[in-house]
């Protein structure tokens, strides 16, 4: 009898060690390495807002895009990311306007069927934020943008992988884009809102 409960405790002392190991192996882990979009998933978008006359503002986004990331907690300018999206997956919720979104008057996705993005540099502004610098390609041209990004959180997610997000933000003048259609001066340029999931590889 004594050697049974000698046994519990034994089998109780080792599965509390375990838990507490692993707990404190989580309370380590920084988020470093390399994330790839959960294009699989519904928690991540890539949105955008423009004025409608100046009286209101018309949304949409894009239904289908892939990237990466990759974290370095020690050193986070030293993190990338790089984006791509088919620009014919523009989405505002009007078959007809998305018709002409994806015409020679703005996206011309027949000839430019993909965006992208590609960072350059990171520059740490505190609090989790930062500007992340790069090369964002539409509609055939390349200019150097600026994202204002902010690190929602990272951890575990019950599947057994590590995920990390991030929101971003910024505004383009659609003329520096090669955009020939005007929209008036209250719709020059757009907002886009970058909301990404990534599941470390």
């Amino acid at each position: 009898m004594k050697k049974e409960i000698t046994m519990k405790k034994l089998i109780l002392a080792s599965a509390v060690s375990l838990a507490l190991t692993g707990v404190a192996s989580a309370a380590e882990d920084d988020g470093s390495g390399t994330y790839q979009f959960d294009t699989k998933g519904d928690h991540q978008f890539i949105m955008f807002k423009i004025s409608h006359l100046g009286y209101s503002w018309l949304y949409g986004r894009f239904n289908e895009f892939d990237g990466q990331f990759t974290y370095n907690a020690e050193n986070p300018e030293k993190s990338s990311v790089s984006v791509t999206i088919d620009t014919a997956s523009v989405d505002s919720n009007h078959a007809e306007r998305d018709k002409h979104l994806r015409s020679e008057d703005f996206l011309y996705v027949d000839k430019y069927p993909q965006a992208s993005f590609k960072s350059k540099r990171i520059e740490m502004q505190g609090d989790g934020e930062a500007d992340i610098i790069g090369d964002l390609t539409l509609r055939g041209v390349t200019r150097e943008v600026t994202l204002d990004a902010e690190m929602i959180g990272h951890g575990a997610d019950p599947w057994g992988g590590y995920r990390m997000g991030f929101e971003a933000e910024t505004e383009l003048r659609l003329k520096d884009f090669g955009i020939p259609m005007d929209l008036g001066p209250a719709s020059e340029t757009v907002d886009m809102i970058i909301s990404v999931e990534g599941i470390r590889q």
